[in-house]
Formats: C-alpha cells, sequence, structure tokens
C-alpha cells in the first residue's frame, strides 16, 4: 500500500480539473506498455498469479510465438495453482505446461477456440499451415487445478484490524473491503464501477460479477478468518460507498465500530489494505500504513503518509477501513479508502502520492438501515402513515413520516406493505380515495407515490388494501363496495388490471376486510365477512379456488375483527382478533392443505385489546405486530420450533399520536 503528500480531495492543486483517479485495482498488468515494446506480446490484465519470469529460470507455462521482438520464439511466465491471465500473443502455436492444468481461448484465423493443456503436456493450436502462424493469437490462460496452498499456521490477527479484508471482484478486479456487521461489509461503490476511470455509477442489487470477500487473515491463504459470497450491493446516493451483504454471516470477527465523531486536521490514522505496493502487483499479507489527515470537508478528507518513502494508496486500496486507534488494539472507523494518485506504485510512472477518504462517521442511520433491511412496519396515525425498521439485535430505528419521503398525497385512510428483494413497496388508500403506490428502496430512499388507479383501473369506495410478493411479482387485493378485487404489478413494473375475483371464486356476501400471503410459491387470500373469514388460493397458472369456510377447517371464534396472513415456506400463518379485540388467535395451513386449529394468543400477548395485526414471515419465522386499545405497538415472534418469543412493548420515536392499524413485511 502506498499513501501520499497533501492534496484536494478531488484536484491537485498544480493540475486543476484533473481528477484523483479512484484506488481500484482493474488488474492491468504492471509495466505492460515497456512489457509489449520489449517482447511483442501484450499482457493485458490478470488476478496476479500468472506472471511473466524468465525462460531460463523455474516456470508453469511456456508458450512459443513466431518472432517475438526478444528474437526468442518462447515467452515463459511462472503460475500458482491457480490464476489468470488476459493476453495477446500474435503468431502463438503452442503451449506447455508444468505441474499446471491449463485452459486457454485461441483466436485462429478469426475465430475463438477452447484449449485445454493437462499438466507436464504441451498442445499446438493453429499449426496446420506452419507457413503462416500468424493467424493463431493467443486470448488468455487460465490455471484450473486446486486453490493455492495454505501456509503453515492459523489467522492470528492480534493487531484489532480483523475487520478489514480483501473484495474479489471477477476474474481480476480487487479492492478492499471492511466489516461493519456480521453480514455486511462497507467498501467503496468505484470497486463495482464497470469503468471506474470514468465514474462510479452501481447499480443496487446482485453484483454483475461474481464477488467474493476474505476477511480477518493477515495473510489471505491462512486459515481462519471468514470468507464469503457478496450477494447483494446497496449503494450510496452520494458517496463513494457500497455496502455489500454477505452469503454467510460472520460469526468470528468482531465488525468495525463506527467513530462518533469526524476526522480533524493533523490526526494519526491506519489503513490496513490488500492493494499493490512499490514491490507487489497482487500481495496476499495485508498491509498497515500510517497518515496524517490533511483537509477535511463535509463528506470526506485528505491523508499523507507520515513515512512516504514507505507508503503509498495504491490500486487495490479501494474501500479499506480508515481507522483512529482509541485503545491498545481497538480502533474507531472514519473513514473508507476512495482515491489516490498512486505515485510510487508498482506499473505506475505518477509521482503525486496523496489519497483522499470518504467520511462515514455521519452515515450510521444509513449503515443502520441498509444492514437491518429485514422487518419493515407501517403505523397509521390519524390521517398520516410512518415507517420503521426492526433491526436484527431486536432494537428498533426511529419512524419515519412516509409522505415526507415519499410524496405528500393528503393523508392516508389505510395502508399495507409488502417485500421485494431487499425493496418495501408500500400501498395506501389516500383520503382522496385513490389507491397509491411508493417504493422504499434498502438505501432509505423512497420513490413518489403513483396513482395505481392510473394503471389498473380506478376503484371507488375503496377501504382496504392486502399486498403480498410472490416471486418478483406484487399482488394486490383491494376491497372496494365490500368486493374484492385483484391486481398483479410484474417485476418490470406492469400492472394487469383490476378484476372482481368473485367471478371466480364464488360470492360470499359483504367482504369487510382482508389479509393476503404468500406461500409454496401461490397467493392464498382470506376475507372476512359476517365476522367469518374465508380462505381461497391463486396458483402459479393464475387459477383460483373457491372460497373455502375457515372456521369449519380451523373452529369456530367469536366475530373476526382484524386479520393478517403470513406465509413461511409452504405453510400459510393466519392471526385473528376476535370479540370486538379482546381475544387474539392463531392458525396454521400446512403446505398439505391441512388447517391446524385456532390456538389462543392470550398467553403469548397478555390481557389487551387489539386494535390491528399485523404478520410477515422473516427468516422462516412468523412475526407479529399488534395496535392496542390503550395505545401501544406490541411485537413479538413464533420461531420455526412452535415456541413464541415474549411479547415486547415498542415504542415508535416519531409517531407523535394515537396509533390505529399497522402492517408488517420483510425483505431480504
Amino acid at each position: 500500500m502506498t499513501l501520499g503528500t497533501p492534496t484536494t480531495l478531488a484536484t491537485a492543486a498544480d493540475e486543476p480539473g484533473t481528477e484523483m483517479p479512484y484506488a481500484v485495482e482493474d488488474g492491468s498488468y504492471p509495466n505492460r506498455a515497456e512489457i509489449l515494446g520489449i517482447t511483442g506480446a501484450d499482457l493485458i490484465a490478470g488476478d496476479g498469479n500468472i506472471t511473466l519470469t524468465p525462460c531460463s529460470g523455474p516456470y508453469q507455462i511456456k508458450v512459443w510465438a513466431v518472432k517475438l521482438k526478444t528474437g526468442d520464439s518462447r515467452i515463459c511466465f511462472s503460475a500458482a495453482k491457480t490464476g489468470y491471465l488476459q493476453v495477446n500473443i500474435p503468431r502463438a502455436y503452442r503451449i506447455e505446461t508444468i505441474h499446471r492444468d491449463i485452459k486457454a481461448s485461441v483466436s485462429i484465423a478469426g475465430d475463438t477456440e477452447d484449449l485445454t493443456v493437462l499438466r507436464d503436456t504441451s498442445a499446438g493450436f493453429g499449426e496446420a499451415d506452419l507457413t503462416d502462424p500468424q493467424q493463431a493469437v493467443l486470448l488468455d490462460m487460465r490455471v484450473t487445478g486446486a486453490a493455492s496452498s495454505t501456509p503453515p499456521g492459523v489467522s492470528a490477527d492480534i493487531t484489532g484490524l480483523s475487520f478489514s479484508g480483501r473484495l474479489n471482484i471477477g476474474d481480476v478486479k480487487h479492492c478492499s473491503a471492511t466489516l461493519v456487521d456480521p453480514q455486511w461489509v462497507l467498501s467503496a461503490k468505484s470497486c463495482f464501477a464497470e469503468k471506474p476511470a470514468e465514474g462510479n455509477t452501481v447499480t443496487a442489487g446482485v453484483p454483475k460479477q461474481k464477488t467474493t470477500v476474505v476477511l480477518g487473515r493477515p495473510h489471505i491463504n491462512l486459515l481462519g478468518g471468514h470468507a464469503s459470497d457478496i450477494v447483494e450491493l446497496v449503494p450510496h446516493p452520494d458517496r463513494d460507498l457500497v455496502m455489500g451483504r454477505l452469503a454467510t454471516s460472520s460469526t468470528n470477527i468482531a465488525p468495525a465500530v463506527l467513530s462518533a465523531t469526524g476526522p480533524v486536521a493533523g490526526q494519526k490514522l491506519t489503513i490496513p489494505a490488500f492493494g499493490r505496493t512499490q514491490t507487489e502487483w497482487v500481495p496476499f499479507t495485508r498491509h498497515d500504513g500510517a497518515f496524517t489527515t490533511e483537509t477535511v470537508e463535509a463528506t470526506g478528507f485528505g491523508l499523507t503518509p507520515q513515512a512516504p518513502a514507505e507508503t503509498t494508496v495504491c490500486a487495490g486500496d479501494a474501500g479499506a477501513p480508515v481507522v483512529r486507534q482509541v485503545d491498545v488494539r481497538q480502533f474507531a472507523l472514519v473513514g473508507i479508502m476512495s482515491r489516490s494518485w498512486a505515485g510510487n506504485c508498482m506499473g505506475g510512472t505518477e509521482t503525486r502520492t496523496g489519497a483522499s477518504a470518504v467520511r462515514v462517521d455521519d452515515l450510521a442511520t444509513w449503515m443502520q438501515q441498509t444492514r437491518s433491511g429485514k422487518t419493515s412496519t407501517l403505523l397509521q396515525s390519524g390521517a398520516n402513515l410512518y415507517q420503521g425498521i426492526r433491526l436484527a439485535d431486536g432494537s428498533w430505528t426511529d419512524f419515519t413520516d412516509v409522505q415526507a419521503k415519499a410524496s405528500n398525497i393528503g393523508g392516508i385512510r389505510t395502508a399495507t406493505a409488502a417485500g421485494i428483494g431487499s425493496s418495501t413497496h408500500v400501498l395506501a388508500v389516500g383520503t382522496d380515495g385513490r389507491l397509491h403506490h411508493s417504493i422504499r428502496r434498502i438505501d432509505g430512499t423512497w420513490t413518489e407515490f403513483g396513482d395505481v388507479g392510473e394503471v389498473a383501473g380506478f376503484l371507488g369506495s375503496l377501504t382496504q388494501v392486502s399486498a403480498v410478493s410472490v416471486g418478483e411479482d406484487l399482488h394486490v387485493l383491494a376491497l372496494a363496495n365490500g368486493k374484492v378485487f385483484h391486481t398483479l404489478r410484474t417485476a418490470a413494473g406492469h400492472w394487469s388490471l383490476f378484476g372482481d375475483i368473485s367471478a371466480v371464486v364464488g360470492p360470499i356476501g359483504t367482504v369487510t376486510s382482508l389479509a393476503t400471503a404468500s406461500a409454496g410459491g401461490q397467493l392464498q387470500v382470506s376475507a372476512v365477512t359476517g365476522g367469518k373469514a374465508f380462505h381461497t388460493i391463486r396458483t402459479a397458472s393464475g387459477h383460483w379456488s373457491i372460497w373455502g369456510d375457515i372456521s369449519q377447517a380451523a373452529q369456530a371464534t367469536g366475530a373476526i375483527s382484524s386479520i393478517a396472513m403470513a406465509g413461511i415456506g409452504a405453510d400459510a400463518h393466519v392471526v385473528i382478533a376476535t370479540d370486538n379485540g379482546t381475544r387474539q388467535y392463531h392458525a396454521l395451513r400446512t403446505a398439505t392443505g391441512h388447517w391446524e386449529p385456532f390456538s389462543e394468543l392470550r398467553a403469548i400477548l397478555g390481557t389487551v385489546t387489539i386494535k390491528s395485526v399485523g404478520a410477515a414471515g422473516v427468516d422462516g419465522q412468523l412475526q407479529l405486530t399488534a395496535t392496542t386499545s390503550d395505545n401501544k405497538l406490541l411485537h413479538t415472534i413464533r420461531h420455526a420450533d412452535r415456541t413464541w418469543s415474549p411479547t415486547t412493548q415498542v415504542t415508535p420515536q416519531g409517531v407523535p399520536s394515537t396509533l390505529t392499524a399497522t402492517a408488517i413485511t420483510g425483505t431480504l
């Protein structure tokens, strides 16, 4: 790693308008132009595991080619047990291997062919016409053996910096990363940009290239630490930051602790990273550099090394944590590395060594909301609607005014929520009598409310709405004039027209409330009429079953005043409040269609009067919320082993007045 002299955050003072590059390792082969000039072979990019070496010494790959500029007909490479190198070697005609299995791509007369060369063998290509072998061009080589052997010992990171790690993006890109939650790392958004030299725009969702992270190892190939795929990206809207969700949570590494205060000029900071150094292209050993803070701005700060001759920020250091030591082996995270002039780095000619980092000390709320993103709860209070999130540790975020985030529609009568991926879809019946739709993205931003009636047809006398996702599709059930209507929003954003489902499921009288669930890839709907609940299913093919009387299958109860549903796997859970909310029950419809009887929840919820219930399946568990007549918000969880957590009272910070209705949904 190498970091440098004082600089502004974006431009060098001696070259106005020249932007400091992002410190992303794109795999470019060091000294590429020089090697091309000497050999005639263009070594384009790689992962650092296949490198040029003299043919006079030990090598694992030898490529034969006609009239290389060296005057020789061969060029040799050292190769680890796995590796990749993109090349352009014209007039190549044979590959020889030693102790390595190789796959290569070769262009012969314009057509690309794949070539397999087993260890300790050789294979020719394009040799049909030996008088004109320039038709064959070697395009890339990949070592396909087992992973590199592990050095002796295990990870023994006693520095307190084990939350740092290395990102591997696709075949050749590398960056650094910081563990900030057992399931999330923080890195630089530019690491995932298609062309970091031109910008750092990144789309939220699954990474476009396979991405892995290795954490808690001062040497990448040591045992211990934690390794995982990155399965989701959440870019920050304004800064060079991205959150990456791990496929498997880290349970043995303490995440970095976010600093409560920002950096100040002259402050001593440490940067542990895995980027290039002055002598190594893709280091396997982490390097911890000492730096001093320079100019501090609202969103970032400059850095200079305490030992300029030894330490600079290079390609691959983007995403590394910038930390302040607060005690022995204890650090506070103040920033994430972003840009560097990369002076004195391997393969470069730049002499400037300035670098800049992005501030994170003021982003606690964004990081909290991003990494929580599991349980989203709506609370209605008068004509206002609020949304809050239950975090993995059981705490709750503040509740925010949905209309202030999405757009003001003049007041809300009733609303519901459905999770699709990492987004929360909110459907709200406004005081204008129309149905509106908004999406809360995982980064905390909202789309403006749109009028569903304009795309799915207008319904009069709307009194309730319920929604749920089935795969990537959003199913919306609306109650209007005592009838149940259905529409579907596809993953592409197309809405079908509302249809009265009584035409296919039969009439049951005037419906007063309804609930939906996704179970086993099917839409399940419950509707209450005359105080009794009825049930129907819409299959994946769009076929509806006729209404069934739940009381006949799960036993009769008092008149139902509130109902909620949730799907977990192929099972559908139904929660109801009856007898004007004074009694509450839970029932389960199994994947086989069998109904387990309603069981009373007084031992779980206590003696309360419920105004509204909400239910959602989150991580294989049933989460339940309820508002009570004495203005409380309750929450409990039914676990997979059928036990219930003690009910807790949630204090909905940010909700100023009486609570009326609640809805809950889960997201990824």
